[in-house]
């Protein structure tokens, strides 16, 4: 793949890049110092991409470890907020309902369900990128849903 082609394929990722490092990310600061570190990285690197056909998930999955990175940095700093005694500010309070309660399932489940259903990977593209089972993936979809389900009735009716 030429650089100018990996340049169009970020630009056409752009949306995709930013929904899977707000999955994992909740800042939206780290989710652009991610994606930024995703693109030095992936035009560095362009020589280990094996086959353009490839090209989107292997950019995805620098995008993965990019947030990964942030996060384990992010560990080691206590934030004023925390120290604070008062009860820190959400960035998600404008958020919907459903957003609210995908950003509180597990980790593996949220980027599960942000990849197929909003990015619209296959079961089968996203056990590849996650490096698990197929059936696993299927397993974390159908508990997510479960509990998204179970969730969202209990706000909407109250129980």
């Amino acid at each position: 793949m030429k650089k100018e082609k990996l340049g169009e394929l970020v630009i056409a990722s752009e949306d995709m890049m930013y929904h899977v490092a707000k999955t994992l990310l909740y800042n939206d600061a780290d989710c652009a110092d991610a994606i930024q570190e995703t693109i030095v990285k992936a035009f560095t690197k362009l020589h280990t991409l094996k086959s353009d056909a490839y090209a989107k998930t292997w950019l995805t999955r620098i995008l993965i470890n990019e947030c990964y990175a942030i996060m384990r940095r992010e560990k080691k700093i206590v934030s004023l907020e925390d120290y604070n005694m008062e009860e820190p500010a959400t960035e998600q309070e404008d958020y919907s309902d459903l957003y609210e309660a995908v950003s509180r399932l597990p980790e593996d489940a949220r980027l599960s369900v942000t990849l197929y259903y909003v990015e619209g990977y296959s079961v089968k593209e996203i056990a590849k990128l996650l490096d698990v089972t197929e059936s696993t993936i299927k397993n974390r979809l159908a508990r997510a849903r479960a509990k998204l389900k179970n969730e969202l009735r209990q706000e909407a009716f109250g129980i």
